[in-house]
């Protein structure tokens, strides 16, 4: 699902129009990416919680040439799904996902 499917859905399941949907799920975006850049989280309980979290400085190796190099700390955005997103996803069989070997 991409962000003009997902506005149109809002919009048809909360009987609002797609311009106001679309701008309801834009300011939405705007304030946890104004969170995170904060470094605080974003709750949402039932569903999960967006946060930043800090990546160490580690030493990797450049594949084409097998060297060493240095790879420099970063901060990295995570989401971390809540219990009430796990049990829906595992409830709702395999739809969407990996299909299994015929």
């Amino acid at each position: 699902m991409n962000k003009e499917v997902l506005v149109k859905e809002i919009a048809e399941r909360a009987n609002q129009s797609q311009k106001d949907a679309k701008a309801f799920l834009d300011a939405a975006i705007d304030v946890i990416t104004e969170t995170l850049k904060k470094g605080d989280k974003v709750t949402l309980v039932g569903f999960g919680t967006f946060q930043v979290k800090e990546r160490a400085a580690r030493e990797g190796r450049n594949p084409r040439t097998g060297k060493p190099l240095k790879i420099p700390a970063k901060k990295a955005p995570v989401f971390a799904a809540g219990k009430g997103l796990k049990d829906a996803v595992a409830a709702g069989g395999n739809k969407g996902g990996k299909k299994g070997k015929k």
